[in-house]
């Protein structure tokens, strides 16, 4: 958790590879570097197509690609702070967030943003939108924050817990999921008027969150840490991944997004790759695709898929089915 604990305390936490790589022995995936034209952090990363997508990191960068990554161009974010997530509902219609409090907001896919105030300073890591008027943000000192006017406003909701919250997913307007540092998950069921603990997974810090689907989840985080829940969150299961092939210490999972019921993919540290087939029972390393971490996954369908991390880092992942 090196690199992100020190990214983490920098937003206030506390408050050469080849163009192309691939394994013969291990062909689960391929994987293409593209060109940035950045050293930025890239923290946050979503295609809304193949063709389509956003990325964003330090010193306010965003970044805009129309053609599947051949080609990314920046955009004035008109904010130098640390961006850690970006979310797109369509084409159009998107937020960015980031550390001190900062929500900005698009109408014209990614090409200008106006800022919104949501009334907290605390850096800010998750966000969802389960419909195009309900949304929820979640950041440092356990803040979460809702809104039920497609982002005009925002109010905040009682988590009760100081812990920081790094990712969040709501599976409708009633159900959401948060996890965070010490192995905090908390639930709702009634679209975040209450949220209940659901005990600490067993300390570890946890980054990424995904469901399948209304019942099936999983969290992801520090030293291997994977945990899987088939009730919506309320029980979880201590799926952790230990040493494989190539590792000497556990590896910090910091992305984690299923393409459906059986197969998913995590990004961590040290450009490592996993791969399950099977629902999440056993997981497969598919090695290192890039010499630093990968902290933004996304797969705008099951077929393509792109990695983001340290140094101005996009990785084109290629699936070998």
């Amino acid at each position: 958790m090196k690199r992100w604990m020190r990214l983490a305390v920098a937003v206030g936490l506390a408050t050469a590879w080849p163009c192309a790589v691939s394994w013969a022995g291990n062909p689960v995936l391929s994987a293409e570097r593209q060109h940035t034209k950045t050293e930025a952090t890239l923290l946050g990363l979503q295609f809304y197509t193949p063709q389509l997508g956003w990325t964003v990191g330090s010193g306010g960068a965003i970044l805009k690609t129309l053609d599947g990554g051949k080609h990314w161009k920046k955009v004035t974010s008109g904010t130098s702070v640390l961006l850690t997530n970006v979310l797109f509902l369509d084409g159009k219609r998107g937020w960015v967030i980031g550390s001190n409090g900062t929500v900005r907001t698009s109408t014209d896919a990614g090409e200008s943003w106006k800022p919104v105030a949501v009334g907290t300073e605390v850096p800010l890591y998750g966000i969802a939108f389960p419909s195009p008027t309900h949304g929820w943000i979640v950041g440092g000192n356990g803040m979460i924050l809702h809104t039920a006017d497609g982002g005009e406003t925002w109010h905040e909701q009682a988590s009760h817990t100081n812990a920081s919250l790094y990712a969040v997913v709501f599976t409708s307007e009633e159900h959401g999921v948060t996890v965070g540092a010490v192995g905090t998950a908390l639930v709702t069921r009634d679209g975040g008027k209450t949220w209940a603990t659901q005990g600490s997974l067993g300390g570890v810090t946890l980054f990424g969150l995904e469901f399948s689907d209304s019942l099936i989840g999983w969290a992801v985080g520090n030293a291997g840490a994977l945990f899987q829940t088939t009730d919506g969150g309320l029980h979880w299961t201590d799926r952790t991944i230990p040493c494989l092939q190539t590792c000497t210490k556990p590896t910090d999972l910091l992305r984690v997004r299923f393409t459906g019921p059986r197969v998913g993919w995590i990004v961590g540290e040290r450009g490592m790759v996993y791969r399950t087939g099977d629902g999440g029972f056993t997981w497969q390393e598919a090695g290192s695709i890039a010499d630093v971490s990968l902290f933004g996954l996304s797969f705008p369908d099951a077929g393509h898929a792109w990695a983001s991390g340290e140094r101005g880092t996009i990785m084109q992942l290629k699936p070998n089915h």
